[in-house]
Order: C-alpha cells, then sequence, then structure tokens
C-alpha cells in the first residue's frame, strides 16, 4: 500500500482524537512541505565528507556525497528529520535521482577527484535513476571509474539478486561499489563472495571507543580479515579519537573516515 501524507485538514480532524498523535502529524506534515518546496525550487547540494589513508600521509583517496537540502532561507534541513518519512515515497525517488545528477556534476567538473553516493535497492529499480545514471555514463569522460556506490547490508539482502545482477553490468563501466555498514547484519557474509564489492565500511558502533574496548578489537580485527580474504578495500567509518585511529592503523585498516578528519563540507 502506498504511503500517502497526512493532509492538514486530516491533521486537524486527528487532534481531537489523539494531541500525542496530532503533534507528529503535525511535523512530519511540516516536514514534508520543507522537503517539497526545496525539491521543486531545486535547493539541493551535495555536501563532501573526505576519506583519507590510513597512513601518515593521510591523502583523500575520495568523498562520500551527502545530499542536504535547504529551506527557503538557505538554512540546511536536517536529514534525520525528513528521510525517515519520505525514504518510501515519491520524494524519496526524487531525492535518489537529484543525488546521482549531483555526484556526476561533480565528478565532471572535478576531473581529479572520486566520489561515493549512497545507493539503494529502490534506486536500482526506478526508471529515472537509471536514465539519469546512464546518461552520466555515456560519453569519453569515463565518470564509471571514479564513481563509487554505497550499498547498506541491508539494502543489498532486500533484493540480492538484482543487486548483484546490477553490480554485473556496472563492473565493465569502471563504477565501484562498497558495502555500508559491515559486520552490522552478520547474515550478508556468507553472500560476499557472490556480491563485486571493492570496498567494504565498518560500521560505526565496532569504531567508537575501539582503542580501549576489547570486544570490539576482536571484532574489528575479524571483520578486516574477512574483508581482505575477499580482496576489498577496508575503510573505518566514524572515527572520533585519535587512539581510535592509531589502533586501526595497526590492525590493517586501509582508510579512515569521521569527524577527527573535518566534517562534511560544500566546498571540496
Amino acid at each position: 500500500m502506498q504511503n500517502v501524507p497526512l493532509t492538514r485538514t486530516d491533521i486537524n480532524d486527528q487532534a481531537l482524537l489523539d494531541p500525542l498523535h496530532y503533534a507528529m502529524a503535525s511535523r512530519d506534515a511540516d516536514v514534508m512541505e520543507l522537503v517539497g518546496d526545496a525539491l521543486a525550487a531545486g535547493r539541493a547540494r551535495l555536501a563532501f565528507h573526505p576519506i583519507v589513508t590510513a597512513d601518515s600521509n593521510q591523502r583523500t583517496a575520495f568523498y562520500e556525497g551527502l545530499v542536504r537540502l535547504m529551506d527557503d532561507a538557505g538554512r540546511v534541513i536536517p536529514a534525520g528529520h525528513f528521510m525517515p518519512t519520505v525514504e518510501e515515497t515519491g520524494f524519496g525517488r526524487q531525492i535518489d535521482c537529484i543525488t546521482l545528477a549531483l555526484a556526476l556534476t561533480t565528478l565532471r567538473q572535478n576531473p581529479g577527484i572520486r566520489l561515493s553516493v549512497n545507493l539503494s535497492a529502490r534506486s536500482i529499480g526506478d526508471g529515472e535513476w537509471r536514465r539519469t545514471l546512464d546518461d552520466g555514463l555515456r560519453g569519453r569522460d569515463n565518470l564509471g571509474e571514479r564513481l563509487i556506490f554505497e550499498i547498506s547490508e541491508t539494502s543489498a539482502m532486500m533484493l540480492h539478486e538484482n543487486v548483484i545482477r546490477f553490480m554485473a553490468e556496472m563492473q565493465p563501466k569502471g563504477v565501484s561499489f562498497a558495502l555500508d555498514g559491515f559486520g552490522a547484519g552478520m547474515t550478508a557474509f556468507r553472500y560476499l563472495k557472490d556480491f563485486f564489492f571493492d570496498l567494504v565500511k565498518i560500521d560505526k558502533s565496532f569504531i567508537k571507543g575501539v582503542h580501549d574496548d576489547p570486544d570490539n578489537q576482536v571484532l574489528a580485527e575479524a571483520l578486516i580479515t574477512v574483508a581482505h580474504q575477499f580482496e576489498m578495500f577496508v575503510i573505518a567509518d566514524g572515527v572520533e579519537a585519535e587512539e581510535d585511529a592509531a589502533f586501526l592503523r595497526k590492525i590493517g585498516t586501509d582508510c579512515l573516515q569521521g569527524y577527527l578528519f573535518g566534517v562534511p563540507r560544500f566546498d571540496l
């Protein structure tokens, strides 16, 4: 059944029945209105979060492109306020297409960088999203060789056969794939050999405070061993402390991402 946002009339009718539900629905309606206005006005940008090499040089290996929507005053609408609400709606599909289009434009304008963006199983089957991708990869600039799609374990497993076919289709075009949240859903382990992942991002839950957490130290090292066995590049996500970065370097992490190395920024 399609998720249809509540109208103001619906919300007002429910106010007399359930004040708490009214307050929550009213907030969601405001968010939907803000998102709709931002998309209609083209107020979407990418913020770039650096992923750095784990060696002493800490060079930027690539950036993760994170979509940001702005209100009419130029203020960022926090993604956490609207993504859970719009994810399975038409707005969610619009955001996926806009994110991809912005990423392809960024790659075209900045030939010296590589860029990753999130990919959901929903996007793969969307006609407009596929047209945006096919149009962007067409040409002599070989954008696919600098494009990385990040897929969460949940999304990869949801329609794993479709994802595997899509990855096989993209591989000759140079597109890379990263498994996001690696380790958060262990059911994906037995499917690793069937996918075409080039990179993994160890889930943040294993990273914070890892230098002082024996359990997470064992788990992080095991995840790195598994990834390297399958010839996948390893990124530790959510690094905020130098002590954690030092430990992750010692156990063989290839790249690091987190606020320790910078916050997402609009400029490259």
